[in-house]
Formats: structure tokens, sequence, C-alpha cells
């Protein structure tokens, strides 16, 4: 009779090879704040928790986002309007704590064109790289308190009874301003991803 072999998995690697702030010591090479000397528009914080299907905290994702500045201007070559926060990258990194907690401090993102050539709603695109999986997960997160939601072309794709797994939502902590933007990765309330 043949054992059963172990399942095979990819990492945790990240802590160590790509997440900066935690407790190796290398010269980190992206972190999770995003806000620049020269950087224009409304400082914000986007912060949830990465959770499995059972609601259990995942300690070991690696988050990526990437977003345009307050202008609406990615820092990319194919972006050739001019930005007058050049240093503003709009690329940030980081690691989930004990709890599956995360946290960036940004700008809050302007209106970029669709792929219709109309505006999109201001939006957060995010990576979630995690073990057992193979390719990282993306989504976006929507600022619920944004009317231009309502007619953004990649939101009304979306299911309308999952839309709210895109949303973060708005408070007010330590007088700056907080989006909470919870990730589902399975289960009833799991966040929409997108395939790229």
């Amino acid at each position: 009779m043949a054992a059963i072999t172990p399942s095979q998995t990819v990492g945790p690697y990240f802590a160590f090879g790509l997440a900066p702030n935690r407790k190796y010591d290398w010269k980190d090479t992206f972190g999770s704040d995003l806000v620049t000397p020269d950087a224009a528009g409304e400082r914000i914080r986007i912060e949830g928790r990465v959770l499995d299907g059972d609601g259990a905290p995942i300690d070991d994702c690696m988050i990526e986002i990437w977003q345009a500045n307050a202008q609406g201007r990615y820092a990319s070559p194919a972006d050739m309007r001019p930005r007058p926060n050049t240093a503003f990258r709009g690329f940030g990194r980081t690691a989930t704590d004990a709890d599956g907690r995360y946290g960036f401090d940004t700008i809050k993102p302007g209106r970029v064109p669709g792929p219709d050539g109309e505006p999109q709603a201001p939006h957060v695109l995010l990576a979630v790289f995690a073990r057992g999986m193979l390719r990282q997960s993306y989504t976006r997160v929507y600022f619920a308190d944004e009317a231009a939601n309502a007619q953004d072309a990649i939101l009304a794709l979306v299911p309308a009874e999952r839309r709210a797994t895109l949303l973060a939502a708005k408070s007010a902590r330590e007088g700056r301003i907080v989006y909470t933007f919870d990730i589902r990765m399975q289960g009833d309330a799991e966040t929409v991803f997108f395939e790229i």
C-alpha cells in the first residue's frame, strides 16, 4: 500500500524575500507609506484584514497596491500626461500581521480613463499573494463615498449583489481619513477578484 504524499504549497516566502518592515535586516525596496513630500491631494489610509473562507485571519500574505495620483495620472511610461508630483510612484507593498491586518498610507487617487475613454471612479488596484496560491489574486478598492461609482464601467460588470465587496468604508480616526477594506479569499462574502 502506497502512502499518501503531502500536498505541495507555495511559500510562505514573502516575509523574507519581499515584504518590507519585518524582522529581517535588509533595505526595504517598497513599503506601505506611499506619501512623498511633493504628493498633492487628500491623504488617506487604506487598511483591513485578509480572511480565509472560515473568517480566520491569514497572517502571511503580501499585499501590493498600484494607483494613480490625485490628478488621475499613473507613474508609468505609458501615461504621458504631465505629473506635478513626480516623486509619487503610486506603488506599495506590505505584509499581513498575526491578525491578518495590513495598511497603506497614501493619497486618494483621481479618476483615470476607462476602457471606453470615459473616466473611471477613483480606485486602487490591489494584488494578494499568499501560500498555496500559484498566482496572485487581483481586485480593486473603490471608495464607498464616491458618487462616480455609479458610472464606473468596470464596477458595473460586477453583479449588484457583489459590488459591496469592492467598497472601502470611510471613517475618521485620530484626525485622519481611514478607508477600511477587508479581503475575503473565499466564502459567502468572498471579495470579487478579476482575471488579468
